[in-house]
């Protein structure tokens, strides 16, 4: 079903941040810290709404980082009113305004056997692409959110392209788009995959081969060793590294079944580790924050955790990330929604009662 051209309020230019209300952090990179909140229109109006602000960034970084912003601006303006994305609501000095959606990252919902999804999520694309713009960074499974209408939306413009269907460079990148896509649904719903979608997977572009050959390597390189940044949705080392190394820990222990960790924001803007314990004996947090004392020697910090009756997994063991992500997040309102099937939802409901972190208002006073 084509997407429905919505009605958009034209954009405010030169807005005032003081505007903003500050209710939740949800990233910060060296590129900008992206907040959820609340946005007063000039009539008076409150709107939820998403601020991307870039004025903390590093004196290195800043020039990169507004012109990023600069990209996802103009293509916001563009396409805003195609269906695909939330609205651009305003732009002030170094920081812009856009709509909020109740909706979860792929990397989150993870919709696997939802073929509604996919097949929303590709008209979608067809639609930015009617708009004359590519999104360039389709990869990333956080740049794609499921509404909580089941619907695909696209995030995150900031590598956002115009292009024409006639220029040769302008046809690759579209064709990029979608096999990105494709490789999120080769993950989530492999079986619905045409026999041309198969082909496309195995068939990358001659600009990308080059590119994974040698810019790639390169890209890694500076941004890992040289800028420290971990393309980890802000996430960083700590889930990357130090995370692997409690939950392996945790498992060593005789009472434990198995570990699932979780990472959430601190009050302070840093990242929080949450583990999530299935036992197979009884044992005590206290217990087992001990062992966790005596096998790491470093003492790497953990903040929360969390003993559950059992850890919520699909039919085929995989355990839910999306549901104990929300936990720890203490982001609860979608866990009825993504849950699925009863026994599911009542015992996400039962870890979510005795979730340890009761904070999501990470705030920051406006910029």
């Amino acid at each position: 079903m084509p997407r429905l051209k919505r009605s958009v309020p034209p954009v405010e230019h030169q807005a005032d941040p003081s505007r903003f209300t500050v209710d939740t952090v949800l990233k910060r990179d060296v590129f900008s810290t992206v907040e959820r909140g609340t946005w007063t229109d000039r009539a008076g109006v409150a709107h939820p709404a998403v601020r991307r602000r870039w004025n903390e960034v590093s004196p290195w970084f800043a020039l990169l980082a507004a012109r990023l912003a600069a990209h996802e601006v103009n293509a916001l303006e563009k396409v805003q009113s195609t269906g695909v994305t939330t609205p651009l609501l305003a732009v002030g000095k170094r920081f812009l305004v856009r709509g909020w959606i109740e909706g979860v990252p792929l990397q989150i919902a993870r919709p696997t056997g939802d073929l509604h999804f996919f097949t929303s999520a590709r008209e979608a694309l067809r639609t930015l692409h009617r708009a004359g713009y590519v999104h360039n960074d389709l990869a990333k499974q956080q740049n794609w959110l499921r509404g909580a209408d089941g619907e695909a939306w696209l995030m995150d413009f900031q590598l956002a392209m115009p292009f024409s269907r006639r220029s040769k460079i302008g046809r690759v990148l579209a064709y990029e788009d979608l096999r990105h896509l494709l490789k999120h649904k080769r993950t989530y719903c492999p079986e619905a995959l045409t026999a041309r979608e198969r082909t496309m997977l195995a068939t990358k572009s001659l600009p990308t081969r080059i590119w994974m050959a040698t810019g790639k390597r390169v890209y890694r390189f500076v941004t890992r060793n040289l800028m420290s940044y971990s393309d980890t949705e802000g996430r960083g080392p700590r889930v990357t590294q130090v995370a692997p190394r409690i939950a392996d820990a945790l498992k060593a222990h005789p009472a434990v079944a198995d570990v699932h960790m979780a990472d959430f924001q601190t009050l302070g803007g840093k990242v929080g580790l949450y583990a999530f314990v299935e036992p197979k004996a009884p044992v005590t947090a206290e217990a087992l924050r001990e062992h966790l004392a005596q096998a790491l020697p470093d003492r790497p910090h953990l903040d929360h955790l969390q003993i559950v009756p059992r850890l919520p997994r699909t039919t085929d063991g995989t355990v839910r990330d999306d549901l104990l992500l929300l936990v720890a997040r203490n982001q609860i309102e979608m866990l009825d929604a993504l849950a699925g099937d009863d026994d599911t939802r009542t015992l996400v409901a039962d870890i979510a009662r005795g979730r340890l972190n009761l904070t999501d208002r990470i705030t920051r006073p406006a910029a």
